[in-house]
């Protein structure tokens, strides 16, 4: 899907390049993007290959070296479009190069944060997933039955009265969305592994927000509600906080879009849906939203715990062979000290590493 978006926004500024005869323009394209890819993303295929990887001394080195092997890749390709600037034709082939990075930036950078919170469970990326299909879906619907009021110039069929209802219909969705997800281990669990699927997903220690708390209604409202305490779920309100940037901020992205259609003088950014346009056409508010989602989860619901896959993959590394043995020699030492281990193993086990 990412290659499938990069291709339709470059296809509309590769056609002004092929008239002019600037053969490498394409290819440049797309080898920024291969760069750009695996930057983002290897590091994180290469922590769920961890037990493969590990066992090859060239894949180890590679990724150890993930930073600057990117970085020179990128300059290779930064001379090479200098070495290919043709007279005539700079202030052309330089706005090629910044459409190019912007694109790589609103689209490939925000692809990676998706596929982190898929990684992250699946809970949030079908939630904010969801809740802008649903917010479109209750926009188009509030706007014929209540819209009188045009929202923005770029799209005149958008208008405030859709905006605010679909607003409150998406945020009442998402606490139904929430309520059901939020009971699946399969959904609520972080992957352990690119191999997980609804066979053999982990059963985890439900993040916080999952576990329902209790929570002291004002007086003034006890009548009103019924109780004096309620049990609810943190996710609820996190869930909402969702669907309100999915109603009030999201859609911009659509309108980003449709501006950038408007200045190119196209419809659609491409056919790949029959009657839809192109992928980027549905999926113009969805990347924004992905990137929020992954801002929220990191700053308000992830608990950043360290894994045993995650230290043993710092180890290899960043140890060497005498230094990871004095370090299972340490912890060996500590699990002595503990009781976990007696003496005569602990000294069996020693004896055995120094052999």
């Amino acid at each position: 899907m990412l290659i499938m978006i990069f291709r339709e926004i470059i296809a509309m500024i590769s056609e002004p390049a092929r008239d002019k005869k600037l053969k490498w323009n394409k290819s440049l394209n797309w080898y920024f993007l291969v760069c750009t890819v695996y930057y983002v993303d290897f590091q994180s295929f290469f922590e769920f290959f961890e037990d493969s990887i590990l066992q090859y001394r060239v894949l180890s080195i590679l990724a150890s070296n993930h930073r600057f092997i990117s970085y020179g890749l990128y300059v290779a390709g930064f001379v090479f479009f200098v070495s290919t600037l043709q007279k005539g034709y700079y202030k052309f082939q330089f706005a090629q190069l910044c459409i190019t990075h912007t694109t790589l930036l609103l689209v490939v950078f925000q692809s990676h944060l998706i596929i982190d919170n898929m990684l992250n469970g699946l809970f949030w990326f079908l939630l904010p997933a969801g809740l802008v299909i649903v917010n479109d879906v209750f926009a188009y619907i509030c706007g014929i039955t209540f819209g009188k009021t045009q929202l923005i110039a770029i799209s005149p069929k958008k208008t405030v009265e859709g905006f605010v209802g679909a607003w409150a219909c998406t945020s009442i969705a998402a606490v139904i969305f929430a309520h059901v997800m939020s009971n699946s281990y399969y959904l609520i669990c972080p992957a352990v592994n690119l191999h997980t699927t609804v066979y053999n997903y982990p059963i985890c220690e439900p993040n916080p927000v999952f576990i329902a708390q209790f929570y002291q209604i004002p007086p003034d409202l006890v009548d009103w509600v019924g109780t004096e305490i309620l049990s609810l779920k943190p996710v609820y309100f996190h869930a909402i906080a969702l669907a309100s940037f999915a109603s009030l901020i999201a859609p911009f992205g659509g309108f980003f879009a449709s501006g950038l259609k408007r200045a190119f003088g196209i419809k659609d950014f491409g056919d790949t849906i029959p009657g839809h346009g192109g992928i980027t056409d549905r999926m113009d508010c969805q990347f924004l939203m992905g990137s929020f989602s992954y801002l929220y989860y990191q700053t308000f619901i992830s608990t950043n715990t360290m894994s045993i896959g995650k230290i043993l993959q710092l180890a290899i590394l960043n140890l060497n062979v005498t230094e990871i043995s004095l370090l299972i020699k340490s912890l060996l030492k500590y699990i002595n000290n503990a009781g976990v281990l007696t003496d005569e193993k602990y000294k069996a086990i020693i004896e055995l590493l120094e052999g």
